[in-house]
């Protein structure tokens, strides 16, 4: 194989590609010559016409994973072989004063989703007898518990262990499954973070790379993983954060 991270051929759904890290990674798909599926609960236009202005080719999709069911439908007989799990919120709150609500609507985005968007993929490919490659997007909170998130830090270890759980079931059928586990990235997700002068500093302290990544620095990764060159890579929680882990 001349090109082992072309993804010529390959249809891509996207979850959350309306913006931040979602949108860079819908881009860089394209780039690689994927046609993207790019999926939000909002629309993806600007995705969309970014896409288009480096030649790629792309389409549109409402999803709103509020509904943990809301992708239960769309793979059959659509030819979907790339699937990136990247539709995630987070409330803050100390852990005393956490609520049912919002642990309720963080754990179904960003875990029950995962796992029955990721479900509805696999039983398409299997059934067909298709290859394929699943990348969901993780966190450093997959690893550490973090300050005021708990139901985030929750669903991001279970991301990670619903990686593994589905590597190990589904490799004998060609399909990967892997989590991309990005740093400190600058997106709204972190708004409050960089907004805090003191947390912000002691944030950037800690990063050897000495600065807040960048929605496009996650994308490149993305790729690889969903590319020939990753074939046997499965399983795994790449972390992507300017060196904050290994600090």
């Amino acid at each position: 194989m001349t090109d082992l991270f072309s993804l010529a051929g390959r249809r891509a759904l996207v979850t959350g590609a309306n913006a931040g890290i979602g949108r860079a990674i819908a881009v860089t798909l394209a780039g690689q010559g994927a046609h993207v599926i790019c999926a939000g609960r909002r629309d993806c236009d600007e995705t969309l016409a970014e896409i288009a202005a480096a030649g790629g080719a792309g389409e549109g999709l409402r999803l709103d994973f509020a509904d943990p069911m809301a992708a239960r439908d769309v793979f059959s007989g659509a030819g979907i072989d790339i699937l990136v799990n990247n539709a995630g919120i987070i409330r803050r709150a100390d852990s005393v004063d956490f609520t049912e609500a919002d642990w309720d609507e963080v754990v179904d985005v960003n875990m029950k989703a995962v796992f029955f968007t990721t479900q509805a993929f696999g039983r398409e490919l299997i059934g067909r007898g298709r290859p394929g490659a699943v990348v969901s997007i993780a966190s450093l909170l997959s690893f550490q518990g973090g300050i005021r998130v708990p139901s985030y830090t929750a669903s991001k270890h279970g991301v990670a262990g619903l990686t593994k759980i589905l590597a190990n079931e589904w490799a004998a059928h060609g399909i990967t499954v892997n989590a991309v586990a990005p740093g400190y990235i600058a997106t709204a997700n972190t708004e409050a973070l960089r907004d805090d002068p003191e947390r912000s500093r002691a944030i950037l302290e800690r990063i050897p790379a000495g600065r807040w990544g960048a929605p496009e620095d996650i994308g490149g990764t993305v790729a690889f993983l969903c590319s020939h060159a990753a074939r046997y890579m499965t399983g795994a929680v790449i972390n992507v954060d300017g060196g904050w882990l290994a600090r």
